[in-house]
């Protein structure tokens, strides 16, 4: 493993968390001016950090553990009933994997994606220049998954492809394709790639307890949990 010991991180002040309404967040970044080095990625991400954008973070609140990282070993996962009909419901779905760029298609669909599930977030209202910032990188290890359906791009699934698994940054989907569940299926074909690669899971970001919109992550089973310095199975 990298000797993280050497690099460098800040804090910000803390400021109001985005997940739990009564709790004040503070953020550990990594050092901006430190290249984006896959290693250093994967090794961080064993101790529980994320990228968004150019950046790499973790929570780093003083009064509060609740964002506790959230991984799917890949070998070991089986697929429940409803996920199942999920998978077969979307067998005519073609994936396609992609360089992250700006395109007016895909900027429509998050878009959409955004107005119409997210507008009580701080991704409201959505901007050019936000996805851009947020998702469009010029990265090597970054990958946008195009989900279409006869054609139509109906999901996007960006995702960091690393030697220790596929990271899940953010999905987008089309909202009027309810019953297809595209942002379950999306992590159901993310856990069959990194099978197919050999990859060894697949990083879900952070699972907390007390917020309803994180109850997804455990739906998949076994999930390891990041809980005192150790990941920990869930089954």
């Amino acid at each position: 493993m990298t000797e993280l010991a050497r690099l460098r991180f800040y804090a910000t002040q803390p400021h109001p968390c985005s997940y739990l309404p009564d709790e004040q967040a503070t953020t550990l970044f990594l050092d901006p001016s430190q290249p984006m080095d896959v290693k250093v990625y994967a090794d961080l991400s064993e101790v529980g950090f994320r990228r968004s954008g150019d950046h790499l973070y973790r929570p780093h609140c003083q009064q509060c553990n609740g964002c506790i990282p959230a991984r799917i070993p890949s070998a070991d996962f089986q697929p429940n009933r409803q996920q199942k009909r999920i998978l077969k419901r979307n067998v005519s779905v073609q994936v396609a994997a992609m360089k992250p760029r700006f395109t007016e298609e895909y900027y429509a669909l998050y878009s959409r994606y955004i107005e119409e599930r997210h507008a009580d977030g701080d991704m409201y209202p959505p901007s050019r220049e936000q996805f851009s910032t947020f998702l469009v990188r010029d990265l090597s290890f970054c990958r946008f998954f195009e989900f279409r359906l006869e054609g139509r791009l109906i999901a996007v699934a960006v995702t960091d492809v690393l030697p220790n698994g596929l990271s899940a940054v953010y999905t987008f989907y089309d909202p009027d394709e309810e019953r297809r569940s595209l942002g379950r299926f999306a992590i159901l074909w993310q856990i069959a790639e990194a099978r197919r690669l050999g990859l060894n899971a697949v990083y879900l970001g952070y699972w907390i307890k007390n917020c309803r919109k994180m109850n997804y992550k455990t739906e998949y089973r076994p999930i390891e949990l990041h809980v005192n310095q150790r990941w920990v199975t869930l089954t």
